[in-house]
C-alpha cells in the first residue's frame, strides 16, 4: 500500500521555511490530532513519531488510509477554503507534531514564490505516491503490501547506504493498512523474520534486505 521511495523535495526544507510560525505539541499514544469532519484550519508536521490516518465510514467500518512518520506533512486539505477533515489523525507511539495555520500557510505562499513553488512540487508528488498506493491496494499481495509498508515506515529509499530501523507498530493497525486480517499479517511477519527481512519482539527492526523481497516473482 505505501510507497517505498521518499520524494525529492525534501519536506524538511520546506518545513524551515515557516517554521518560524509553526506551534509544537506532544501527543501520547493513541490520542488524536484531529478528527474525521473537524474544520481543516492547519498543515502539521511531525518532528518525531508516527501517525495514522484513519477514515469511517457511516455503517462504522474504519480503515488506515494511511501513516506518516518524522519528517511528513499531513492535513494539506486546510488550503482548501472551508474545508473538513477526511480523515482522524492519531499518534501511533509519542509524537512531536508542529502545527501551521492556515492563514500563516497562505500567507507565506503568497508572498514567497519560492517556497510556493517547492509546496506545489511536494503535494504533487504526494498525489503521485497517493496513486502509487491504490494501485499497490488492486494489484499486489497481502504479502507485498505489508513489505512496502514497513519498508516505508522504515524510510528506506531516503538513504544511500541504509542500516536496519526500528519502528513500533501493532499488527492490528498494520492489518488494517494492509486490508487484511491480524492473523495473516502475524503469519506474514513470521516469514519475513525467518527470511532475515526482519526482527520482531515488542517493535519491528527492519533489515534493508526486505526490498529484496519486492523484487521476487
Amino acid at each position: 500500500m505505501a510507497a517505498t521511495t521518499r520524494s525529492p523535495v525534501a519536506p524538511l526544507d520546506l518545513f524551515k521555511r515557516i517554521d518560524a510560525q509553526a506551534t509544537t505539541r506532544d501527543y501520547v499514544n493513541r490520542q488524536e490530532v484531529f478528527a474525521q469532519d473537524d474544520r481543516a484550519d492547519a498543515l502539521f508536521y511531525i518532528r518525531s513519531g508516527y501517525v495514522k490516518l484513519t477514515v469511517k465510514a457511516k455503517d462504522g467500518k474504519r480503515a488506515v488510509v494511511g501513516i506518516h512518520h518524522k519528517g511528513d506533512f499531513f492535513g494539506e486539505g486546510c488550503l482548501v477554503n472551508r474545508s473538513r477533515r477526511m480523515s482522524t489523525a492519531t499518534a501511533v507511539q509519542p509524537c512531536s507534531i508542529a502545527r501551521v495555520t492556515r492563514t500563516r500557510l497562505v500567507h507565506v505562499l503568497h508572498t514567497e514564490p519560492a517556497f510556493a513553488k517547492l509546496f506545489i512540487a511536494h503535494l504533487l508528488r504526494r498525489i503521485g505516491r497517493i496513486e502509487e498506493e491504490f494501485v499497490d491496494q488492486i494489484f499486489s499481495s497481502s504479502e507485498k503490501r505489508l513489505a512496502r509498508i514497513l519498508l516505508s515506515m522504515a524510510g528506506f529509499g531516503s538513504q544511500a547506504d541504509p542500516e536496519p530501523v526500528r519502528i513500533k507498530v501493532s499488527q492490528e493497525t498494520l492489518a488494517e493498512m494492509v486490508g487484511t486480517t491480524r492473523s495473516r499479517v502475524s503469519y506474514f511477519m513470521n516469514r519475513f523474520r525467518k527470511q532475515g527481512f526482519i526482527d520482531y519482539n515488542g517493535t519491528v527492526e527492519v533489515h534493508p534486505a526486505l526490498v529484496n523481497f519486492l523484487t521476487y516473482e
